[in-house]
C-alpha cells in the first residue's frame, strides 16, 4: 500500500518511513503539511501518518482539509505528544482514526497500523472474489466473466485486481504504478500504464452493460465504476 508519513522531526520522520517498509508498504515522507497538502491535491495515498504539531500547520487541520476533500475514507494514524483528554477528542472529531503518543515506539506502530489496515481495508486479506459477473482467485491469479476465464498477464492481473479492489476510488498515475510495477513514474514508460488499462478494459470487457466503467480522470488517474453491489466473500485465509 501507499503511505503517506508528515513529521518536522527528521529522525521521527526516519523510524516512521523504516517501519512502514518493513511492513511491506511503500512511503513517502514529508516535513511540512504544505507540501503534503500540494501533492494530496494530485497523488492519492492509502494511508495517512500525521504529526500533531507543526510548524506551518497542524495534524487536525490536515485531516480536516482531507475528510472534506478526498472523497475516500482514506485512514489516518496521529502521532502527538498531546495526551490530555480534551486533545485526543479534538483530535478524532477533526476525523482522525488512532493516535500514539511519541517517542514513537515500532512495535506500537506496527500494531496500530495493522489494526487500521485490517478495519478500513479488509478485501486485502481475501483470497476469492465475487464482483457481479466477474469472480477473482488471487492464489491462481484467475479472473473470470460469467464463469468463462479470461487470459490476463501477471501485470494485467495485479492491475484488474488493484482496480476491482477499489472500486469508486480515483487511483493516481504515480499510485497505481508504484503498486504494480513497483517503481516511481519517472522509471515506468508513459504508455506503459495506459496500454496495460486498456488491455484489462478490453479483455474484462469493463463497460456500462457489464455493470462497470473504468474511465481515465484527466491529470489524476483511473477510476474503476460500478453499479454492482459490493464482492462477495467466497472463501478467506
Amino acid at each position: 500500500m501507499r503511505f503517506a508519513a508528515l513529521d518536522d522531526n527528521n529522525s521521527e520522520l526516519e523510524l516512521i518511513q523504516k517501519t512502514v517498509v518493513s511492513l511491506g508498504h511503500d512511503c513517502h515522507t514529508f516535513t511540512d503539511g504544505k507540501s503534503l497538502l500540494r501533492t494530496l491535491q494530485h497523488e492519492t495515498f492509502d494511508f495517512l501518518i500525521l504529526d500533531w504539531e507543526l510548524p506551518d500547520t497542524s495534524g487536525p487541520e490536515i485531516v480536516q482539509w482531507v475528510r472534506a476533500n478526498i472523497k475516500e475514507a482514506v485512514p489516518v494514524l496521529m502521532i502527538t505528544n498531546r495526551s490530555d483528554e480534551r486533545d485526543v477528542v479534538h483530535g478524532l472529531t477533526c476525523g482522525a482514526d488512532d493516535f500514539m503518543s511519541k517517542p514513537v515506539r515500532v512495535r506500537e506502530l506496527h500494531a496500530r497500523i495493522n489494526a487500521l489496515l485490517r478495519r478500513l481495508y479488509p478485501q486485502q486479506t481475501q483470497q476469492e472474489f465475487v464482483w457481479g459477473n466477474y469472480t477473482c482467485n488471487v492464489a491462481q491469479q484467475r479472473f473470470e466473466h460469467h464463469g468463462v476465464p479470461v487470459a490476463l498477464k501477471n501485470k494485467e492481473f495485479e492491475l484488474a485486481l488493484l482496480l476491482f479492489q477499489n472500486q469508486g476510488r480515483l487511483l493516481s498515475r504515480q499510485h497505481i504504478q508504484e503498486q504494480i510495477w513497483g517503481m516511481q513514474s519517472v522509471d515506468l514508460q508513459t504508455r506503459t500504464l495506459d496500454t496495460h488499462i486498456s488491455a484489462i478494459r478490453s479483455k474484462l470487457k469493463l463497460h456500462p452493460n457489464n455493470g462497470y466503467k473504468l474511465t481515465a480522470v484527466y491529470g489524476m488517474g483511473y477510476r474503476l465504476e460500478s453499479d454492482t453491489l459490493m464482492p462477495l466473500v467466497e472463501e478467506n485465509t
